[in-house]
């Protein structure tokens, strides 16, 4: 490397680190705190897990401008921090050379980090404590507790991350660094591996129509905001009502030739214009308003992202084809959805993939892509109608779960979208019980949304995307002498629920052997499925939602204030003594007792789990016994048996 470009080894051999240095790191005021989230930092834990043997990993650069006896960091300061904490969670003895430049709370919380991670709280003062730096350290120490319990050691993750390496860049003396800064935080987009796959899939496509085609379709659907009929722009609606009817609502055809005349089609209406037409009165420009509100607020936003939904696609179509690996004994894709490996995944089956027939894929590659292209397509319909969304309306800024299908008004050039919830239900069955199903489906799909929040391990949208397509979509629309069965979807989406907490907690060897005693362990699943029991038993809990609650919180805590009330040893980690709750409840709850909390946090209580409500409500003092020791004496295990029994019969064929 020349002298402004360094490799930097995140970890080295003899567990020195990217912070031994002489030069301190200093994070400039112009630039934000940590702000990186559990989504963030998942996906850095596992970039590097995935780090494979004899390879090496460039995880990015870190631009600075060297000053007398530091680094200012320009750029780079996110993942920077997140190896700061990452290395501490690990255990490795971390020198404090990084500083953040005015602010007092994140430099008190990076020096007492371990005191932070050991739970040592009687030497910090948890007010002056940076709560950004406080999660992600928490964060990633559970992620790191997650590797640990599937790899039994921190070795081999060690041994990755010594793999690891970044570049960090001096940017020339005299460089105005507030400019720069300005300048890399807006500059373009790089080059993704989904704009690779398409050039590679429409590079086997042979004639210019099929390849036009292939690509109104990938872009249209490459937008996951909204719904993907608004994504066909054009003029007179005329590709959007070729593909979808003139109700924009009909599923999208399985055969190639209904779609060969888009491509010739005009792209958007105000690029085929004259002037003279655009100046007129009577002009009408058709825009995506559909999708926006109108202080531009994206309205509808999906779950997951579109490299995520490729891969998701790709396995639909491997399902409704019966497509396998040549060679019956191998997988012919990864279980993870590995958004790194996209293209990966795609010349895999390419290249080793054969039909039911046992026809191989390599033979007619055009044909594979022009299934796939229509197979994106009928799976991103199904998807905007059956999958939830985050919708954003009128002034709610944190959204809320919605499961609507887009119907249209008005006649000709003056059609406009609206939404109302999808069917599923009979034809002829009311409204009203429709709409109540429809949020116990919301209900049930948004758990499994906040329970797997990595886009990773999302399989349910795999899964329920499968059989919604399956049998040319039966479920949904039947055929010529039956009508589908679509109002036993929910039904499906708790059996994915329910499969999980059975394989996971319930029918799990050591969940089994340490009497569903596992802590922090506890699979969230089994929380936020509860929670949905609870509120479909129980009244009274209309107001609730599902939310990120990411955090397992002991009710009696396992570090209690010194000398305010006795420790349990034997208990604390019991089913019943447990709850889901925000990071940010996690922290502020920390060694209270019981009734502490109860009294303390009760508007913040009131908005939270249901499990977490119900135990708070339990929580009383029985004669001369404190609420606390009669929670730990008898409380907690009446709450935990109703609360199994809950499961069990869900679970195993006894629900009512």
């Amino acid at each position: 490397m020349n002298g402004f470009v360094t490799e930097l080894n995140v970890l080295g051999q003899e567990d020195s680190t990217i912070f031994d240095t002489d030069m301190e790191y200093v994070i400039p005021l112009y630039q934000r705190s940590f702000a990186w989230e559990e989504k963030q930092l998942t996906q850095l834990v596992e970039d590097i897990d995935d780090v494979a043997d004899n390879t090496r990993y460039y995880m990015g650069t870190l631009i600075v401008a060297r000053q007398k006896n530091t680094f200012e960091v320009v750029d780079g300061q996110q993942r920077l921090t997140s190896l700061f904490l990452l290395l501490n969670c690990l255990g490795i003895e971390v020198p404090h050379t990084l500083k953040f430049a005015c602010r007092d709370r994140s430099n008190y919380t990076l020096k007492h980090i371990q005191d932070l991670l050991q739970e040592n709280r009687s030497s910090l003062d948890m007010d002056e404590l940076e709560e950004g730096l406080r999660c992600g350290a928490k964060i990633l120490s559970e992620k790191l507790k997650e590797l640990e319990k599937k790899q039994n050691t921190f070795g081999s993750f060690k041994d990755k991350l010594k793999r690891v390496v970044m570049y960090r860049v001096e940017v020339p003396e005299n460089t105005d660094l507030n400019r720069y800064f300005e300048i890399m935080n807006t500059r373009g987009e790089q080059l993704e591996q989904h704009d690779i796959l398409k050039a590679i899939l429409m590079s086997y496509l042979y004639t210019d129509t099929d390849k036009e085609v292939f690509a109104k379709i990938w872009e249209a659907c490459s937008d996951m905001t909204g719904y993907v009929q608004m994504h066909f722009i054009s003029k007179g609606n005329e590709v959007r009502e070729t593909i979808f009817d003139s109700y924009w609502n009909c599923l999208p055809s399985p055969e190639w030739p209904d779609y060969e005349d888009i491509g010739t089609m005009g792209t958007r209406f105000d690029e085929q214009c004259r002037i003279d037409e655009i100046i007129r009165r009577d002009h009408d420009v058709e825009d995506d308003e559909s999708n926006v509100d109108n202080d531009g607020r994206v309205r509808f936003e999906s779950v997951i992202e579109f490299p995520f939904f490729l891969l998701h696609t790709l396995k639909v179509l491997l399902a409704i084809c019966d497509i396998s690996h040549k060679d019956a004994d191998k997988k012919i894709v990864d279980d993870l959805l590995d958004d790194k490996k996209l293209i990966d995944s795609f010349n895999r089956v390419i290249e080793n993939g054969v039909y039911e027939n046992r026809e191989r894929i390599g033979e007619n590659k055009a044909e594979f892509v022009k299934r796939f292209i229509l197979c994106l397509l009928r799976t991103r319909f199904l998807f905007d109608h059956y999958i939830i969304k985050r919708e954003f309306a009128n002034e709610d800024a944190e959204g809320e779960w919605s499961l609507k299908a887009l119907h249209v008004s008005g006649q000709q050039t003056k059609k406009k979208p609206y939404y109302k919830n999808t069917r599923i239900v009979r034809s002829g069955v009311w409204n009203k019980t429709n709409d109540e199903i429809v949020r116990s489906n919301i209900m049930l799909q948004s758990a499994l949304r906040v329970s797997y929040t990595s886009p990773k391990v999302m399989h349910w949208i795999t899964e329920l995307l499968i059989w919604l397509s399956k049998d040319d979509c039966w479920h949904i629309y039947g055929d010529d002498d039956h009508e589908g069965d679509i109002e036993s979807y929910t039904d499906v989406v708790e059996d994915i629920a329910k499969e999980a907490v059975k394989s996971d907690f319930l029918e799990n060897e050591e969940s089994i052997n340490n009497g569903y005693a596992m802590g922090v362990n506890t699979p969230h699943i089994v929380f936020n499925y509860l929670d949905y029991l609870i509120w479909r038993k129980y009244k009274g809990f209309d107001d609730f939602k599902f939310e990120f609650r990411n955090s397992v919180e002991h009710w009696y805590p396992q570090h209690p204030s010194e000398g305010t009330f006795e420790e349990w040893k034997d208990g604390v980690d019991q089913f019943g003594n447990l709850c889901i709750v925000q990071r940010k409840v996690n922290s502020k709850f920390s060694n209270m007792s019981p009734e502490a909390k109860k009294s303390t946090y009760k508007n913040m209580i009131a908005k939270g789990s249901l499990k977490l409500r119900l135990m708070s409500e339990m929580t009383e003092k029985k004669g001369n016994r404190a609420a606390s020791l009669h929670w730990k004496e008898e409380l907690c295990e009446q709450h935990e048996e109703e609360m199994m029994e809950l499961l069990r019969n869900a679970c195993f064929g006894n629900d009512e």
